[in-house]
């Protein structure tokens, strides 16, 4: 039965895309306060609602208790400028869901119960500027990938989250990024942070509320420091110490050369008994002579 549902979905969002032209219609339990806009805001619902208009452009959906996005929901509305989903019961973004979103300038997906932000999840949105991410309790890890592509985005929020520490390239890949909010996260303050503290640091005016609102965590003895009381000497400690990536190319360079060595060794070991060879054939020789 789901699969003929799923098979339909088109069909009926196209006759309801006619039907909302001709009369302006708008979805069940919403607002249309003109032609391009979709006000779904704090109506109890549990999932996306049906016979959206094809050529919406701002769609709120905030406030509301929906677990989950279709993956092909976006499909449909490629005018969709404006997408608001705050508030809501989210976990999880499914792969694909934002792929065909190239037109998506605003992104509101703060206050969920998102727990990972994957590698392109976001995948076609190079238009997109604002990004809310914030208020997730449960968010906890970003790939390092997962802002690939965003290269219009200037503002991002992922405060209050659970975040302990970023890959600083996830950051290192926004060229356009004007302001960042990170306050709120139980950062710890370890090797793997140093990083991040120094992007921080440099890009201090990026950070409206100052290094002063971001708080992290000491190794030694838990206790919460904002990181401007901080400096690079705070981490001096970890600029010898190596990351796991450092310990496999040590111990891929040392299997390298030992087998180097070994291949030495052993060419060396087959040129000296040749000329050893060649050496008693030369002597043999000589002395059949000489009798």
């Amino acid at each position: 039965m789901i699969p003929c549902v799923n098979w339909l979905q088109p069909f009926l969002a196209l006759i309801s895309s006619t039907l909302l032209t001709r009369g302006h219609i708008c979805p069940s339990s919403c607002l249309c306060p003109d032609h391009h806009t979709v006000d779904c805001t704090s109506q109890g619902l549990t999932t996306v609602p049906d016979f959206i208009p094809l050529d919406v452009r701002r769609l709120l959906l905030s406030n509301n208790w929906i677990p989950w996005i279709p993956s092909d929901f976006l499909v449909f509305y490629s005018d969709l400028v404006y997408l608001d989903i705050r508030n809501n019961s989210l976990s999880q973004l499914e792969p694909g869901t934002l792929t065909t979103s190239s037109k998506l300038v605003f992104l509101d997906l703060g206050s969920n119960n998102l727990t990972e932000i994957s590698s392109g999840t976001f995948g076609e949105s190079k238009n997109l500027i604002k990004l809310r991410l914030g208020n997730n309790p449960y968010l906890n890890m970003v790939d390092r990938d997962a802002f690939t592509g965003l290269t219009s985005l200037r503002e991002l929020e992922m405060e209050r989250n659970a975040l302990t520490g970023l890959d600083v390239t996830v950051l290192e890949s926004l060229p356009s990024l004007r302001m960042l909010r990170l306050e709120g996260n139980p950062w710890l303050c370890n090797c793997h942070f140093a990083k991040l503290f120094s992007w921080l640091t440099e890009n201090q005016h990026k950070l409206p509320q100052g290094m002063e609102a971001i708080e992290c965590s000491l190794p030694l003895d838990g206790r919460r420091v904002p990181l401007s009381l901080l400096s690079e000497d705070s981490f001096q400690e970890c600029r010898g110490a190596l990351t796991l990536t450092d310990y496999f190319i040590v111990i891929f360079s040392g299997i390298s050369v030992s087998v180097a060595a070994i291949v030495a060794s052993f060419f060396l070991a087959s040129t000296v008994h040749c000329f050893q060879r060649l050496s008693k054939g030369s002597k043999g020789d000589e002395e059949e002579g000489n009798d």
